[in-house]
């Protein structure tokens, strides 16, 4: 039962740090390799080797146990890994091609983008969480701009009712998976990148493995707890985060970069809304434009962060109002003690 309660201990506290798997694993093979070395060093009546089972054997088993379960995940895992090596596409490299030259020249003409920023942007990889309303536009002009690898995760279809405001899908396409008809889109419009989709409900061990491998990370998802989990996952592999939520006639973006002095989203909103004060588009109806602005944005802010542009916002958050014509902007602050990325800076 010690060894039992020091184990628990030990995953809680990897859990509470935001320590990978791995790293808890390798504490958790220590407290064994501990407990087996007393049995073995140890004389039998030794109060700690009674306390722990009396008998090195056990813990033998127990070891070796652990050792093929490991073994399997590391196996399986390798095995999927290169099934999704054969499936992902070539990422764009190289120079530019003549076709490239003229498709991005009104950005190379630009002073704060030219030749090397948009090299930047050809080798960038932007991970896009959502393709509705938000993530249609984004990966719409992310694509457009020669971002050179673009992921995209969801795990939804594409339906009738989206097609007021997610202008990425087509009726032909009503039923696919969305993460496929938006990379049918994005390829049309540029053959020049690379699509990575990912037909999948995010979980808080596959974000954080799959954030680690891009330089930036979009959100444009509709619930609160895939927010949270992103913002998560990007503050634990240091991802710089642009997100964006829209209702009604009013939209709000900003970027979330708690790894470079600015807050995470739960310093932020560090509770989800009561029930009833954030009511989803489906309840409250969104006017179609208004993902297409923020969207866009987001697109933006990409651009930006990626090139070097301008004045990102980072620490800052611009609310944006349709029916009003209208924008404004709060200047935004880590918050003390917040659980999530408290130890990021």
């Amino acid at each position: 039962m010690t060894v039992l309660f020091a184990a628990l201990a030990l995953v809680l506290i990897g859990r509470l740090t935001g320590l990978p798997w791995r790293g808890i694993g390798a504490m958790l093979a220590g407290l064994w390799a501990a407990v087996t070395l007393a049995h073995l060093v140890l004389p039998p009546d030794n109060a700690l080797v009674l306390a722990t089972g009396g008998d090195w054997r056990g813990w033998l088993a127990l070891g070796v146990l652990g050792a093929v379960a490991f073994g399997y995940r590391y196996l399986l895992g390798g095995l999927r890994r290169r099934a999704n090596a054969k499936l992902a596409p070539a990422e764009p490299e190289g120079p530019f091609s003549e076709a490239e030259l003229d498709r991005y020249a009104r950005h190379i003409v630009l002073r704060e983008i030219g030749g090397p920023g948009q090299m930047k942007l050809k080798q960038a990889r932007i991970l896009v969480v959502g393709a509705g309303g938000l993530g249609s536009p984004a990966l719409l002009y992310l694509a457009a701009a020669g971002v050179g690898t673009i992921g995209v995760v969801d795990d939804d279809t594409v339906s009738n009712s989206n097609l007021q405001r997610q202008v990425i899908h087509t009726d032909d396409r009503i039923g696919m998976p969305k993460v496929f008809s938006a990379q049918a889109a994005m390829t049309a419009l540029n053959p020049h990148i690379a699509v990575r989709p990912y037909n999948r409900r995010l979980t808080e061990d596959a974000a954080r493995e799959l954030f680690a491998d891009y330089d930036l990370v979009l959100d444009g998802s509709d619930n609160f707890e895939t927010r949270y989990l992103v913002n998560a996952a990007a503050v634990a592999t240091r991802t710089p985060l642009i997100s964006a939520a829209i209702t009604q006639w009013e939209g709000q973006i900003s970027l979330y970069d708690p790894a470079r002095g600015a807050p995470c989203y739960a310093c932020i909103f560090p509770r989800e809304p009561a029930e009833g004060l954030a009511p989803s588009c489906a309840e409250a109806g969104v006017v179609g434009a208004l993902p297409g602005v923020l969207g866009a944005m987001m697109a933006g802010e990409a651009i930006k962060d990626i090139t070097g542009a301008g004045q990102s916002l980072r620490g800052r958050m611009l609310i944006y109002d349709a029916l009003w014509g209208e924008s404004r902007q709060i200047v935004l602050a880590p918050r003390a003690g917040c659980p999530v990325c408290g130890h990021a800076a």
